[in-house]
């Protein structure tokens, strides 16, 4: 990929410009299959600046109960909703809030295994009715990819006869491990999540007249006392280096 001269020179002059002689140490806090970009760009930050970067994970719906009962941190990743949902009850820096990118849903099987048709919606429903089993993340758990995973599945009139044989999964880094293990067929997860786990493949997003996209945005903490260095690790994910790492994630940018 070339990159352009005058996006070099951004680049360049905000390294040159990032106070490195004081380390700080960012907490970030990251929504669902989102978290791969901010932890490649942390690793990146961390190289250019010598700042300590802490990583957790978890679903925006999580994050916003956490974020709300008084959890600190200095800088976080959400969807839209969570963001809005967060400023209003003044958790954030006002003027914060920058789009960074949003991913779709597909369907996973095991490496190796025939690649179901799901390239129209009666594909992507006779998939469904064929597979001996699926799974998708458990709505509970407050991940947008399952809340919509379920309400899709109930809006296509196929509740009773896929869901005697889901599999709901809870958890974090693992969701996909069924379906690397053999365990279940067939899965629905955000593309994100499947691009970056070992042993399974995508079979393809979903028809576009049922995806959903979720979109994900940068926020800052209003009571974080790290706000230069966060304002700077803001404008490293936001800059012109974060194109191609959300590409290589089956992420696409925002137009801003």
């Amino acid at each position: 990929m070339k990159v352009g001269y005058a996006a070099i020179c951004t680049v360049l002059f905000w390294i040159l410009n990032v106070n490195i002689t004081t380390a700080a140490e960012l907490k970030i806090l990251t929504a669902g299959a989102f978290k791969h970009f901010p932890i490649a760009m942390a690793q990146k930050f961390r190289e250019l600046t010598g700042h300590a970067v802490v990583i957790d994970n978890d679903t925006a719906g999580g994050l916003v109960k956490r974020i709300g009962s008084g959890e600190t941190f200095d800088v976080a990743f959400v969807s839209r909703s969570a963001a809005d949902t967060l400023m209003a009850g003044g958790r954030l820096a006002p003027d914060t809030k920058i789009d960074i990118g949003k991913i779709g849903i597909g369907v996973v099987v095991k490496e190796g295994a025939p690649l179901p048709a799901i390239n129209t919606i009666d594909a992507f429903k006779q998939a469904l009715l064929g597979a001996k089993s699926i799974s998708y993340p458990n709505p509970v758990s407050g991940g947008s990819a399952g809340i919509y995973a379920a309400r899709l599945i109930q809006r296509l009139g196929l509740a009773d006869q896929v869901d005697p044989k889901t599999r709901l999964i809870s958890g974090d880094f693992r969701l996909i491990d069924p379906i690397v293990k053999g365990e279940v067929e067939l899965g629905i997860y955000p593309v994100a999540e499947i691009m970056a786990t070992a042993g399974v493949q995508l079979a393809g997003s979903l028809p576009e007249e049922i995806q959903n996209y979720t979109t994900y945005v940068v926020v800052v903490s209003k009571e974080t006392r790290q706000r230069d260095v966060a304002a700077d690790f803001v404008r490293f994910v936001s800059g012109p280096s974060a194109a191609a790492v959300l590409a290589s994630q089956g992420m696409e940018p925002v137009k801003r």
